[in-house]
């Protein structure tokens, strides 16, 4: 691995433990400036204040979120992107390149595929020019894998998951995120078949900070390498408390209790 590579991932990955708590931020193309994501610099610097490994956004985002002072926090840059107003949502494009990445300070970029969809050969295309684009410039690559079209019955199928990380991996990304699959004996399954960090997604918005904490420290003893969750995190009603949950789960073995416990008012 490249001297570059190894230093940009930890800034995502915390050295010690080797996992990492990414928190994606690149909602507002897909959906609009959504509860959480208005002021970003808040936003930033709340989860940068739990205790936040990353954060994940679009290219333009950085001017608006950029904070000069407090706590560090690892930036990944966004290079794909569609709308929920379009007739095909699923359909990623590219919209950002390494090269913007790399001027913006940024220490890892990442790409959103729908195994499945119309276009998947579209955006696995991506996936590959991307990989073999950023290992020239020693670039950490996150690829958000998920399957959606109209072949999936189950998008959490454990059999379906593991195939979308393993196509992360044999297409170069060094880091995969997927959903998690709901138990820890069949996510074992995922994490088993990569070379590679997993790590879960946070799916819709919850409102149970138990469940929240259980999957975190599930997928940890399934042998996962983090969490990459977003509104579940910045549409907290106490987003730095969340994240300080999250990261005594992921970084120092916390049970679950011990978590929720913090997040007593």
């Amino acid at each position: 691995m490249l001297l570059g590579k190894a230093v940009r991932l930890e800034r995502i990955f915390n050295r010690n433990t080797h996992r990492a708590i990414i928190v994606p931020m690149d909602h507002g193309v897909t959906v609009g400036p959504i509860a959480g994501l208005i002021d970003m610099r808040d936003a930033v610097n709340q989860v940068a204040e739990g205790g936040a490994n990353a954060v994940l956004m679009h290219k333009g985002l950085p001017r608006c979120s950029h904070r000069g002072r407090g706590r560090d926090v690892g930036l990944i840059i966004h290079l794909s992107a569609s709308t929920s107003l379009s007739p095909y949502p699923n359909a990623k494009t590219l919209v950002a390149t390494v090269e913007d990445a790399i001027k913006l300070g940024a220490d890892g970029v990442s790409l959103h595929i729908n195994l499945g969809d119309e276009t998947e050969r579209d955006m696995l295309g991506h996936l590959g020019e991307i990989t073999s684009r950023a290992a020239e410039w020693g670039m950490p690559v996150l690829a958000m894998v998920y399957a959606r079209g109209p072949k999936v019955e189950n998008e959490y199928d454990p059999e379906v998951v593991a195939h979308c990380a393993r196509v992360g991996t044999e297409i170069g990304a060094d880091v995969v995120k997927v959903p998690y699959t709901g138990d820890i004996e069949s996510f074992s399954r995922v994490t088993e078949a990569c070379c590679i960090p997993v790590v879960i997604a946070g799916g819709p918005k919850m409102d149970n900070d138990r469940d929240l904490l259980q999957m975190a420290h599930d997928s940890i003893q399934a042998g996962g390498s983090g969490l990459s969750i977003g509104r579940n995190i910045f549409q907290h009603r106490q987003p730095a408390r969340i994240v300080q949950a999250l990261h005594g789960i992921v970084h120092l073995d916390w049970e679950v209790d011990q978590g929720l416990e913090l997040l007593k008012d």
